[in-house]
């Protein structure tokens, strides 16, 4: 099992920035691949990037392209989130999640590890 723990949210303005952080607590994170999800009131959770083991594939959801970027340091078993440009329409509580399979990908189902949430809230 892996227990993750995110930090960094928080409240910014729109267009302003914010960088997520997922603690890992296990010592073979680096077998695992890593992604990160968002919840906004009433709505379903919903994809937002996905990193592969080691960090050579990243995939984003369409509507974070070139906005968002997802990255991991092994060595310190943890996973980022930098979020530029944020927009009130990203105001969510956001979760990452690791993948035991090391490949990622944007379905929910491929995450059987999930942290407790991080809230952002985007002001217009």
């Amino acid at each position: 099992q892996v227990r993750l723990e995110e930090s960094g949210g928080g409240l910014v303005q729109a267009g302003g920035s914010l960088r997520l952080s997922c603690a890992a607590s296990r010592r073979t994170f680096n077998n695992y691949a890593m992604g990160w999800f968002r919840q906004a009131p009433g709505k379903e959770r919903e994809f937002v990037a996905t990193i592969n083991w080691s960090g050579s594939w990243t995939y984003y959801a369409d509507f974070v392209k070139g906005r968002f970027t997802i990255s991991r340091e092994n060595a310190k078993n943890m996973a980022y989130l930098q979020m530029n440009s944020l927009k009130a329409e990203d105001t969510a509580v956001y979760y990452c999640a690791a993948d035991s399979s090391g490949a990622g990908g944007s379905a929910r189902i491929k995450y059987a590890y999930w942290g407790q949430g991080t809230l952002v809230t985007v002001s217009s």
